[in-house]
């Protein structure tokens, strides 16, 4: 599971790197032809792996319930991210993932609930939750760095 982690960790910095090198406007910004922007990615990736480790596992997430609305599966952006939340995002991108491996280290995941995701796969244990969870940051950020490149 170390590699698990490892891979999601460094997603996680390819997700860091774009908070620091776009504005507040750039991370906003929809382009035309596109139905989300780069600051609901990042918040939306975190939230996912929130849900599918913790969430299904019958746990408490370590984010907001107010967060989770937002950014859930089925969202889209609906208001101008501050500064203030682009911080707590970026914070919640390491803190969140370094949280999760501990846990997981502590063995507290017990229980999952199965879960058939949109693409076809069915999510049977923390350990699926984990590995899908890489797949899906991988599939976000191509949908990032295709959006840059309209912003």
């Amino acid at each position: 599971m170390t590699q698990t982690f490892d891979i999601t960790r460094t997603s996680r910095k390819i997700l860091s790197q774009f908070l620091e090198k776009h504005s507040l406007e750039e991370l906003n910004k929809i382009p035309e032809g596109f139905s989300n922007n780069l600051i609901w990615n990042i918040a939306h990736i975190v939230v996912v792996e929130q849900m599918l480790v913790y969430k299904l596992s019958g746990l408490p997430m370590n984010i907001s319930d107010e967060m989770v609305e937002k950014y859930k599966k089925g969202t889209r952006p609906e208001h101008y991210v501050t500064q203030s939340e682009v911080d707590e995002i970026q914070s919640l991108l390491l803190k969140t993932i370094d949280q999760t491996k501990e846990d997981y280290g502590n063995t507290i995941f017990k229980n999952y609930q199965e879960y058939p995701t949109s693409t076809g796969f069915v999510i049977k244990s923390v350990e699926d939750a984990l590995a899908f969870n890489y797949f899906h940051e991988g599939l976000h950020i191509g949908i990032m760095m295709n959006l840059r490149k309209f912003i």
